[in-house]
């Protein structure tokens, strides 16, 4: 009895006791939209909410309270932050991109954010934390680390403006004039037309460009976008401005001769990174069996990493504070502010009514106090929630490096960029005492067997070969100086994986047979795994090969080319409607009408008949003139807005007219890659098992997309190399078009029978480069003389030697046109004109002469024979009709004695 007496006493103290020692949980709000960025991010905030519930040591425990927006509208946003605010929370965390909504919330409630999101560099609100640390002293230290001067900036948001800002005044500080072209996409993924411009003004020296954009899948979409209009050349150098790169995006930039320039925060090989990440693993692991197969870098993005700091640095800020002060705000599971259930969001945000957070501005300072370590680094604040004290590390890639990290840059000591290394010249030198060997492929024009006479000594050792990269390997061996042997590739393959092992030219250099390659060998991803390439020797790119088209010569009717067939009709249709307006005003108005004295009397008439009307006009046209002319002021006006339409239009025509007689021209069923696509009549190919093939299979762009879609639905457009390429292009007659390098396309056009001919301009663009094994101390002293060699004119020398001096074909005019003299096939259909119209109008008199002859007859009542006897004898002998039915003889002093010809206004 006594015990059951006690057993309840001590189970109610027990539970008392835990009542009171027991920790809440603490509320907090977050705020995600539905991007990819933010979803990932949402994932580990979760995982970090409860990670730190099961920490020992940690005072405080938190449960999370979540919001998605699905639309970016304000009031959608504004319901879900109140709906936050009534449940109460201690702070805010989220990503989206409706920043300034958040912003005005949390300053007007006194509620701390914590955001990983991108800083905004005019926002004034004090209980704002930027997780994401600035970068736009950043990008000013490296662009005048580089000396540019002039540079294209291609933006996505305001926020780019304010950094180009800070770029102008830094630059204006050191004397530096800089040339900035603003491009802004609206669209990351469809920046093409932006990227075109850019494009067209790069070609004749170095461009610059700066990248400035918000998210991970902008950069990653423009860097697509890039490649694919192939403007990954030499002559480009990209500043990726933002801390959102993805390294695996930039290995593929590895060849072309590009250089990135790109900033990291996080490094995903750093120690710290991997133990957390071995954990979200675990966790995630339970719940997922596919979860092992996710790799980091696709997964642990910089948001999320920012995401996780940022609950990092929130559990240090509370661990801090004395939480005796928070006794009363969470009572019976509920949230309390200012004694009132919630935070009230009633009212409006300039309203003097509002209840801010009452703990708000405590938590605020304790957060600009936090100072760890992290997953993006050191973590540190200073008064306006900015991080200080940070380090980014500057990423670099060029021919065949990177991405590696090139040097580092820190908000208090500035820019810190690693110095190159040098080339060994000790083994370099020690070659002059070695034999090397070159692989090449026989191909003209690059290399092929010179032709030998046997009357003459036969050639041996390298002086067998003749061609472009036999001419190189010598020029190369002068300047790096070494001693060298031609060997042709023995399987006559470039090198492509077969069987699991690599074939050709590179597999020679993957097992040592070789200890060079110099042959039209392309840069490759896949190629550069395995060798070494030099900077490119030759850039190149697919281009559209078709047969030259005959020259069409004028036909009878040529004379007409200078106006189109719609200005023709439209100056028949005016030429008949002046005739009808003159018609109409002389029939109208007053002053055209006159008495005319005649034998039968006095009549009153009018010159401007219909046929007079389209005799005066005709006149006008022909710049002739006419018998007659209006005499009225409507009339004049009539005709003289005619003759100024004459003059123009025939002044346009004669000034063409001799272009269009004259020259001959090749008129090109197609002029480009567009064209191809939209038309169905003309084939066209690549060369099978190619890298043009993969190209076109590959492609990301819609145009390139269709293409192989066409290409795809017949197996007879593929040939199995080039030159069958070449010969099933002379022999298609126009309809078929052959997909080909344009080094060889050149090459081929200037072959005979000279009937082939290059289009438009490359779809893409590549290089040719001089291979080594891996690791080869060549590399670099082959691509410094690659280098000599561009700008000493020596390659653009060798190229014309072999494409062009040795020709067969000589210089064509690249317009397909010449002029010659004019021949009587040029102006056969005026000859024509001036027949037929004579013909026509000796058909006529006829016709005019049988209806007056049978009018006569009718008249007189005789026979239409008698009646043509008469008109003919009247016709040949010139006599005049009397009025009593006679003939004699009127001359003109006779009929201006009666007044035929004299005129009397009415």
């Amino acid at each position: 009895m006594l015990e059951k007496t006690l057993f309840f006493p001590v189970i109610f103290s027990a539970l008392f006791i835990q009542q009171i020692t027991a920790q809440p949980e603490y509320p907090i709000g977050a705020i995600f939209d539905t991007t990819e960025d933010a979803q990932r991010a949402e994932q580990f905030f979760n995982f970090s909410v409860e990670y730190y519930k099961k920490q020992e040591g940690i005072r405080t425990t938190f449960v999370q309270r979540i919001e998605r927006i699905y639309r970016q509208e304000s009031f959608e946003i504004s319901k879900k932050l109140c709906i936050l605010l009534r449940n109460g929370m201690f702070a805010l965390f989220g990503i989206t991109n409706s920043r300034h909504i958040i912003d005005s919330y949390s300053e007007t409630f006194h509620m701390p954010y914590i955001s990983p999101s991108l800083p905004r560099l005019n926002s004034n609100s004090r209980y704002l934390l930027h997780m994401r640390p600035l970068y736009s002293q950043a990008m000013i230290d490296v662009i005048h680390h580089y000396g540019w001067t002039s540079l294209s900036l291609i933006y996505d948001s305001d926020e780019a403006l304010s950094r180009l800002d800070m770029l102008y005044q830094a630059s204006d500080e050191k004397n530096i004039e800089l040339s900035v072209d603003l491009k802004r996409i609206s669209d990351p993924n469809d920046a093409y037309e932006t990227l075109r411009h850019v494009d067209s003004l790069a070609h004749a020296s170095t461009r610059y460009i700066v990248l400035d954009l918000t998210s991970e899948e902008a950069v990653s979409s423009v860097l697509q976008q890039i490649r694919d209009l192939g403007m990954n050349r030499g002559n480009y150098h990209y500043l990726i401005a933002g801390l959102t790169i993805d390294q695996d995006e930039l290995r593929g930039f590895r060849h072309g001769g590009v250089n990135i320039t790109a900033f990291r925060l996080i490094d995903l090989k750093n120690r710290e990174i991997a133990k957390f990440y071995d954990k979200f693993q675990k966790a995630i692991g339970s719940k997922s069996k596919k979860s092992k197969q996710i790799k980091k870098g696709k997964v642990l993005k910089m948001q999320s990493a920012l995401m996780v700091d940022s609950m990092n640095a929130f559990v240090y800020a509370m661990g801090t504070l004395d939480t005796g002060k928070f006794r009363g705000t969470i009572r019976r599971r509920k949230f309390y502010n200012n004694g009132s259930e919630g935070i009230s969001c009633a009212g409006s945000l300039a309203s003097s009514t509002v209840s801010p957070w009452e703990h708000g501005e405590y938590i605020m300072e304790a957060l600009k106090k936090v100072k760890l370590q992290g997953l993006s680094g050191h973590v540190e604040f200073d008064k306006n929630g900015f991080r200080k004290n940070y380090t980014l590390d500057v990423i670099g890639v060029s021919l065949k490096t990177g991405p590696e990290v090139i040097g580092s840059w820190n908000d208090q000591t500035g820019l810190s960029l690693a110095p190159v290394t040098a080339v060994n010249d000790d083994i370099i030198s020690n070659l002059a005492n070695k034999t090397l060997r070159v692989t090449t492929i026989l191909t003209p024009p690059y290399a092929s067997l010179r032709e030998q006479d046997a009357t003459e000594d036969q050639y041996v050792g390298n002086d067998r070969y003749e061609g472009y990269c036999i001419e190189l390997a010598a020029e190369l061996a002068a300047h790096v100086g070494f001693k060298y042997e031609i060997i042709p590739v023995a399987d006559e393959k470039y090198g492509a994986v077969e069987n699991g092992t690599w074939n050709g030219m590179v597999g020679e250099l993957i097992d040592k047979v070789a200890d060079m390659a110099i042959a039209p060998l392309t840069i490759s991803s896949q190629r550069e795994r395995v060798i070494d390439f030099s900077k490119p020797f030759m850039s190149l790119g697919i281009s559209i090969m078709i047969k030259k088209p005959e020259k069409q010569k004028p036909g009878v009717f040529s004379f007409m080319d200078p106006l189109s067939t719609e200005i023709w009709m439209c100056i028949v249709f005016s030429f008949i409607g002046v005739s009808v307006v003159m018609f109409l005003v002389s029939r109208f108005s007053p002053y055209e009408w006159h008495l005319e004295e005649r034998v039968t009397g006095m009549t009153v008439s009018n010159d401007f008949t219909m046929f007079n009307s389209l005799w005066f006009s005709l006149g006008a046209l022909m710049q002739q003139g006419s018998d007659i002319s209006p005499r009225s002021i409507s009339g004049r006006i009539a005709g003289s807005v005619w003759w100024f339409f004459t003059l123009i239009t025939i002044s346009s025509y004669t000034a063409n007219l001799a272009a269009f007689l004259t020259v001959e021209r090749m008129v090109s069923p197609i002029e480009s890659a567009d064209d191809l696509a939209r038309q169905s009549e003309i084939a066209y190919g690549t060369v099978d098992s190619g890298s043009t093939k993969e190209f076109f299979k590959n492609s990301k762009l819609d145009i390139y997309k269709k293409m192989w879609t066409v290409m795809n639905t017949s197996s007879d457009v593929f040939v199995p190399n080039t030159q069958a390429g070449v010969d099933k292009v002379r022999k298609s007659k126009g309809k078929y078009a052959f997909l080909l390098e344009s080094s060889m396309n050149d090459y081929h056009n200037q072959r005979k029978p000279c009937n082939t001919m290059i289009v438009g301009g490359n779809l893409d663009d590549k290089g040719y480069g001089i291979a080594t094994p891996l690791n080869s101390n060549l590399r670099e002293k082959i691509s410094l003389a690659v280098l000599q060699l561009r700008e000493k004119g020596v390659l653009a020398k060798l190229q014309k030697k072999w494409w062009f001096d040795k020709g067969e074909c000589g210089h064509s005019d690249v317009k397909g046109s010449t002029q010659n003299a004019l021949t009587l096939s040029n102006v056969a259909g005026i000859f024509y004109i001036l027949i037929g119209g004579l013909g026509l109008s000796m058909v006529v008199s006829l016709l005019e002469f049988f209806y007056k002859s049978k009018t006569e007859a009718r008249k007189r009542k005789t026979s239409l024979s008698s009646a043509m006897k008469t008109k003919a004898r009247l016709s040949i002998r010139g006599s005049s009709e009397t009025e009593n039915g006679g003939y004699m003889y009127s001359p003109p002093q006779y009929k201006e004695t009666l007044g035929y010809n004299t005129h009397t206004e009415v």
